[in-house]
């Protein structure tokens, strides 16, 4: 049996977008909202960022490492936007020890993907976090939802 088309839109969708809104607990267990850079790691099917120390969400996933990243299409000027295809994933968040060979590859796989982030990834406050997808909600347009255990997320971003 072929491909399934709403694991090829996700896949599309995964490599145009750069950015997703990334959620994480607060100490409070308020939820806090901010945007990250991901990049992809098809051999691993894990999300790879990029994060500061001094940044609140690194705190968070330290303390809570469950966290939610949402990618979202771009808005075509002038088009409704109800219908956008955007996916919400379900992780848990791992940071990599600085040096390890989960670091080195880590920052190979970002560095693809954000060549210029590359003096970034030389300062002592930043750290690497692998995402490992624990599934997913994806809406490929207007009557076009489901949800997506983790095996299948894999399988879609190990295909890149």
């Amino acid at each position: 049996m072929g491909e399934h088309s709403l694991t090829r839109a996700l896949r599309e969708l995964l490599l145009a977008r750069r950015t997703a809104a990334l959620g994480t607990l607060d100490e409070h267990d308020g939820v806090f909202v901010s945007m990250v850079p991901f990049a992809i790691d098809s051999a691993a099917g894990e999300l790879v960022l990029h994060v500061s120390g001094l940044a609140a969400h690194s705190g968070n996933m330290q303390r809570s490492p469950r966290v939610s990243l949402l990618v979202c299409a771009a808005e075509p000027e002038g088009e409704p936007v109800h219908a956008l295809p955007r996916v919400t994933l379900d992780a848990q968040a791992r940071f990599a020890e600085p040096g390890s060979p989960e670091a080195v590859s880590s920052r190979l796989v970002y560095l693809q993907r954000f060549p210029e982030a590359e003096m970034m990834t030389t300062l002592g406050d930043f750290r690497f976090v692998r995402l490992q997808l624990l599934g997913a909600r994806q809406v490929a347009g207007f009557g076009a939802a489901r949800s997506l255990p983790a095996e299948e997320v894999r399988r879609a971003l190990t295909a890149i």
